[in-house]
């Protein structure tokens, strides 16, 4: 079996645990954080549990470049001399860089909410009536990429995917130049 199999399970089990982790941090750890009686620890137990979660984040996000770079070494002649193969490969990096630059974000805006949690909220992303400023507006840009980080994650593995597609030899044979 000609190819790297090792660098493209990697590849796809980081973007997978990119989108799962994303995901059911947004949906079930925020979403359980809410329900805590004490509006203090609502946004606590959500930080705790995304602190828990960021080197598993890193390491995901690491392994997953690596093995980018490993795939691209290895189709360098496709990449080169198929069509659209190149330029999917910029757009898949950009996407990519993009969400990672996106996640990174978060991660701050999750550190600054952490230590206003005292302030008690309604919801991990959900500010209370009263809170700071500074707390609404984090919570507030939380609330959007909490979903928008997830939606990343996707659009990189299906642009993996189509990179995948145009491996058949039907397309490859269609693509060369």
């Amino acid at each position: 079996m000609a190819g790297n199999l090792l660098a493209r399970s990697v590849h796809d089990l980081s973007a997978a645990a990119w989108f799962g982790g994303s995901l059911m941090g947004a949906i079930g750890l925020n979403g359980a954080a809410a329900e805590a009686r004490d509006p203090a620890e609502r946004t606590r137990l959500s930080s705790l549990g995304w602190m828990k979660w960021a080197p598993v984040q890193t390491a995901a996000f690491a392994t997953h470049l690596i093995a980018d770079v490993a795939i691209a070494w290895e189709n360098k002649g496709r990449i080169a001399k198929q069509d659209g193969v190149g330029v999917n490969t910029i757009y898949k990096t950009a996407v990519t860089l993009a969400g990672a630059a996106v996640t990174l974000y978060a991660g701050t805006l999750g550190k600054q909410v952490e230590k206003m949690a005292d302030e008690g909220a309604r919801g991990a992303t959900e500010p209370r009536a009263g809170a700071s400023k500074e707390l609404q507006a984090a919570q507030k840009q939380l609330k959007l990429l909490q979903f928008a980080i997830p939606a990343f994650a996707a659009w990189v593995i299906v642009l993996g995917a189509k990179h995948g597609e145009m491996q058949r030899p039907k397309n490859v044979l269609k693509g060369l130049r």
